[in-house]
């Protein structure tokens, strides 16, 4: 995912298209605290959160980097968790598919609204040359890629497996186990959720495709899967994303985004569970 994100990022930088989408996004993303750039991150974050959480470094400041990091990992779900909404949701029709994507993208525009109104500063305006379109060298796209590739594996990978390396040691001694029976009575009370789903929506730091995997034989109605599955893709980013907030927003901003994804899943899961039992 790393590296196709990163060829087609170079492809189109090198087309001249970049900026145009830049502009193309800029009204928008101005109304959640960012400006036109912030769509690139956004976009390699439906690949994998980790390069788009790094690409944050194009924006100007840090109120900007910490907005675009923290909806990266509440409402954009990366192509593993993807392909697994697709696959578990799916079976019960597209319209239940649609109704995780539409909740996910609600709270991407509401969060960012929240975010930009309570947070000091303010949205720096646009200003960028549009190139014209050129033919790409193949040349300079692989070195390109070749420098953005190894500037990510030196960076990110010794923080990855070392968060790796801890998480599974707590779910060896049993405090992931102890969390899920601790917290079954929040899942059960607010999201009208089985005890059993507390266990896969934790797991899900480690890997969340499997943890949606492990929702999918629970057994759920239709109604209690969306819940859970829009509750697992906008909480607990996989360790890999959970290490690398760390690296870019250091310990406080970390926390305080893991906290606003708390409460951003459990008013999101509420919201759709008594939508869903209204509608139907």
């Amino acid at each position: 995912y790393v590296l196709s994100f990163y060829a087609v990022l170079s492809f189109l930088e090198d087309f001249g298209y970049l900026p145009r989408l830049a502009v193309i996004f800029d009204a928008l993303l101005h109304r959640m605290g960012l400006h036109g750039f912030a769509i690139v991150p956004s976009l390699l974050g439906l690949g994998c959160n980790v390069p788009g959480i790094l690409a944050t470094r194009v924006l100007d400041s840090k109120r900007e980097r910490f907005i675009a990091a923290t909806l990266i990992s509440v409402a954009i779900p990366c192509a593993g968790l993807q392909a697994m909404i697709i696959g578990a949701v799916g079976d019960l029709g597209m319209k239940w598919v649609a109704v995780v994507y539409g909740t996910l993208f609600a709270s991407w525009l509401i969060l960012g609204r929240i975010l930009h109104a309570v947070l000091p500063g303010f949205s720096p305006e646009l200003i960028v040359e549009i190139p014209p379109y050129r033919t790409p060298s193949l040349s300079a796209m692989g070195l390109k890629l070749w420098m953005r590739v190894r500037g990510f594996f030196m960076e990110a990978v010794p923080l990855v497996l070392f968060g790796i390396l801890f998480v599974g040691a707590l779910d060896a001694m049993g405090v992931t186990a102890f969390l899920s029976r601790l917290l079954a009575p929040v899942f059960s009370g607010l999201l009208g959720l089985p005890a059993e789903a507390a266990a896969p929506i934790l797991l899900g730091i480690l890997r969340k495709d499997v943890a949606m995997g492990m929702l999918a034989s629970l057994g759920l109605s239709p109604s209690q899967l969306v819940v859970a599955t829009v509750a697992l893709a906008m909480t607990f980013p996989c360790i890999a994303t959970f290490i690398v907030l760390w690296r870019e927003l250091g310990g406080r901003r970390m926390a305080a985004s893991l906290g606003i994804m708390i409460v951003s899943a459990l008013a999101a899961g509420m919201a759709v569970r008594f939508l869903l039992a209204f509608s139907l």
